[in-house]
């Protein structure tokens, strides 16, 4: 590294430096953790001796603000912050905007913060073993390659019209969703797709209803832009349409696999909830995470494809089929949202990344992506009737699984007696990671239960994790 310093006369040049890397280690110039050069280079740097250098390096090090490690060098020692002066601190005139943003911390955000579990039953993750690297690996190559060729500087805020084609190809071969390339918002993951819909809808005092219990982001994200959010009960159908409020603007659901619980919405149900959007002239925003995993019964298409009045926004997304580091969604949006939508995005980011579409356009033109899901299908079909078996055997006096026939998680009610959150806090004790259905329900009546992933546990580590469960449980009874 090149060190800004400036010795003057011939006297006093070790008092010099060592002041003069005292200011730079106080004044941050010199973070914590960076290496300073060797003695010998800095001091012909400098045109002075080596014991001129190594003289102010020791009394640094005896100060405590550098430290030697052998065989690699000498470094700037981390310290730790000082505290900043309370009284020197101003309100800011925002204050009260920025509570209300904190305030919108959500359980999935704060459950990634703990350590992961030995058996982890958490849900929306996929499994990283069944991934396929290699070819992935062979995109990126590919989108570097045509990174370097491409002679242009700006990209459309909508994603690169080859993603958007393979992107419609597959979703109207896999979900029967009506689409074209040009009807495609590529985003960041499908919580950007959520926010660019809500931003150029909700206004603050204007409805929104969404499930009851609820995917917590997507109720975080309303309410952060201002909207009254009603919370609608769900049944065994999904969604009670009849309870969604007169005036209500914008509608969340998840038809497919209802977060959390698990059951579809069924066909005449969505035929009311269609019909109850025409009424109100209400967008129905249908989030599809993860219903490209079924396991038995007739594959059901999405809601949009019912969709003749250009009202419902279908939203998808990678991170949940491929890799959640990916962040690449998408959304068919109605012509009336779509104009809209692209300003949003580009104000807001310009466009996802480039080189993640042409990889992905890529991954999906070669047929990648289907060979993994129907790779990864026998994989979870497997794990999802080993759960199914044991809440059905051994676990059936404590539990009951809710019928659910697509995604990688299925929820399990409790018996009455059964304290969910205790159990979950002493399976953490034996490494077993379990989560209550409890942080899903807002205003509806909980219905005490467990979320049970089953993406990124291992077949044959669930019968020692579940082991775990009913000892535990036959302890607590």
């Amino acid at each position: 590294m090149e060190l800004h310093i400036r010795l003057e006369g011939r006297k006093g040049l070790a008092d010099q430096l060592y002041q003069q890397l005292r200011d730079g280690i106080d004044s941050g110039h010199l973070a914590a953790g960076s290496q300073l050069p060797p003695t010998r280079l800095l001091a012909e740097q400098l045109g002075v001796s080596r014991k001129t250098v190594a003289e102010a390096y020791s009394r640094l090090t005896y100060d405590n603000l550098l430290s030697g490690v052998v065989g690699r060098g000498t470094f700037v020692t981390p310290r730790h912050p000082l505290r900043s002066n309370e009284s020197a601190t101003l309100p800011l005139a925002g204050a009260a905007s920025l509570e209300r943003w904190q305030q919108r911390a959500t359980v999935l955000s704060q459950r990634q913060l703990q350590a992961p579990s030995r058996y982890d039953f958490v849900g929306g993750a996929s499994s990283k073993a069944q991934f396929p690297f290699d070819q992935w690996r062979s995109c990126l190559n590919y989108a570097l390659r045509r990174s370097q060729r491409h002679p242009e500087r700006q990209f459309p805020a909508q994603g690169l019209p080859e993603l958007r084609e393979a992107i419609a190809h597959h979703i109207a071969y896999s979900r029967g969703v009506h689409c074209s390339a040009a009807d495609l918002l590529v985003c960041n993951g499908a919580q950007q797709a959520l926010d660019l819909i809500a931003r150029v809808l909700v206004e603050p005092g204007c409805q929104v209803a969404m499930e009851d219990p609820g995917y917590p982001p997507a109720r975080q994200l309303f309410l952060a832009l201002g909207a009254r959010l009603q919370s609608v009960p769900v049944d065994d159908e999904g969604l009670c349409v009849e309870q969604i409020a007169d005036g209500t603007r914008l509608i969340y659901v998840t038809p497919s696999h209802q977060f959390p619980l698990g059951m579809p919405m069924s066909e005449p149900r969505r035929h009311a909830l269609l019909a109850r959007a025409a009424e109100l002239g209400a967008l129905i925003i249908e989030d599809d995470y993860d219903c490209e995993f079924r396991y038995h019964g007739p594959a059901s298409d999405a809601l949009q494809r019912l969709d003749r009045h250009g009202l419902v926004a279908y939203v998808g997304t990678f991170s949940k089929t491929l890799l959640p580091e990916l962040r690449l969604g998408y959304a068919v949006l109605p012509p009336a949202v779509l104009q809209a939508a692209c300003v949003a995005k580009h104000l807001s980011d310009w466009h996802s990344p480039t080189l993640l579409q042409w990889a992905l356009a890529r991954f999906l033109g070669e047929g990648h992506l289907n060979k993994h899901i129907r790779r990864c299908h026998e994989v979870y079909s497997a794990r999802r009737e080993r759960i199914l078996a044991r809440l059905g055997g051994d676990l059936a006096p404590w539990f009951s699984a809710i019928p659910a026939s697509a995604g990688f998680h299925l929820s399990a009610l409790a018996t009455p007696g059964v304290d969910v959150e205790l159990l979950a806090n002493l399976a953490r004790k034996v490494e077993v990671g379990l989560y209550s259905l409890a942080p899903f329900f807002s205003e509806a009546p909980v219905r005490p239960g467990l979320l049970m992933g089953f993406g990124a546990i291992e077949l044959l580590d669930i019968d020692p994790a579940l082991d775990r469960v009913r000892d535990t449980l036959q302890r607590l009874s």
